[in-house]
Order: C-alpha cells, then sequence, then structure tokens
C-alpha cells in the first residue's frame, strides 16, 4: 500500500468487504480493488482487523498498483 516506488495518485478508498476466505479487500474510487491482509511478519497491517480503524481509513488515498501499471482487467469494477 505504501510502496514508494509506485507515483502518486488520486485514488482513495471508499470502503471495504471481505473475500471468501475472510480477507479484508479495499474498494477503491478507481473501480480497483486490493487486499489489505495482516500476515505478520510479511504484511503488518493489524488496523484491517479492526472496524472502527478501518472506517479511518476511507476517504483517504491510496497508492493503486494497477493504476500505476496501466492495467486493465478483471479486478477493473465499474464506478
Amino acid at each position: 500500500m505504501d510502496d514508494p516506488t509506485l507515483p502518486e495518485s488520486d485514488t482513495t478508498i471508499t470502503g471495504f468487504r471481505q473475500d471468501q476466505d475472510g480477507h479484508w479487500i479495499a474498494e477503491l474510487s478507481c473501480g480497483h480493488t486490493q487486499h489489505l491482509r495482516h500476515q505478520p511478519p510479511w504484511q503488518s497491517r493489524a488496523w484491517v482487523l479492526d472496524a472502527e480503524k478501518r472506517q479511518e481509513k476511507i476517504g483517504q488515498s491510496f497508492r493503486c498498483g494497477w493504476c500505476a501499471q496501466r492495467a486493465d482487467n478483471d479486478n477493473l469494477v465499474p464506478r
């Protein structure tokens, strides 16, 4: 999520949902989605497990890797 090698983006987090395995997915204003897992030590995002902290992230900017790659794929959903 905070990869400094990706360009800045106008994308924001618009909401969250869970996949079939219970992992959290951020829904983005660009139409893409991004899994946000808390799997220490590889991915440390304890905040994603807390409903209040997830709510605080809505509206915050997000560097979308798909947009940075100009990806057109099945991960894109209509706005």
